[in-house]
């Protein structure tokens, strides 16, 4: 069984002149990020391998994420080929993952996101938003062989906010 948490980046700002990759979290996006990170501790294995685009919105995201869970920061790879809106690209990605982990979870991009969960996924999903948190597992002992597999949780911000 190999089982997959997709996460999608908090809310950017647009505020600052900068490269997209630079993009920083908006002051929503750090509270969504608090949320749902607060709300995920039943959903979440015990042992896991993080990865997290290189993109600063992704890597603040996992960071909050990583404090509020008390994984430890290092634990985090952060990966280039993940910084992608392309779900062939991410697919491609967590099919070279090594099969000696069970457990991935990501800090990636939409639309890959929203794309790849309506791939692999048995719910559709119109769209992950920012700071969504979809898991998947996979009856498989293999990431290169990972097909359709079961949504087990959805929890987007909104589903928590009491505003």
């Amino acid at each position: 069984m190999k089982n997959l948490i997709l996460i999608r980046h908090a809310k950017s700002s647009w505020d600052a002149p900068v490269h997209d990759k630079e993009r920083v979290l908006a002051q929503r996006g750090v509270r969504d990020a608090h949320l749902v990170a607060n709300n995920i501790s039943n959903f979440i294995p015990k042992t896991n391998l993080i990865w997290s685009s290189t993109a600063k919105r992704a890597s603040e995201t996992a960071v909050i994420f990583a404090q509020i869970q008390m994984w430890p920061l290092e634990s985090i790879v952060f990966k280039d080929e993940l910084y992608t809106f392309d779900c062939s690209k991410l697919e491609k990605t967590i099919k070279l993952c090594d099969d000696s982990y069970e457990n991935v979870i990501l800090f990636g991009h939409n639309e890959a996101i929203t794309e790849f969960v309506n791939k692999f996924g048995d719910v559709f999903i119109d769209n992950v938003p920012t700071a969504g948190f979809v898991s998947l597992s996979f009856d498989t002992d293999s990431w290169s062989f990972i097909r359709k597999g079961k949504i087990n949780k959805i929890l987007f911000p909104r589903d928590i906010k009491n505003d």
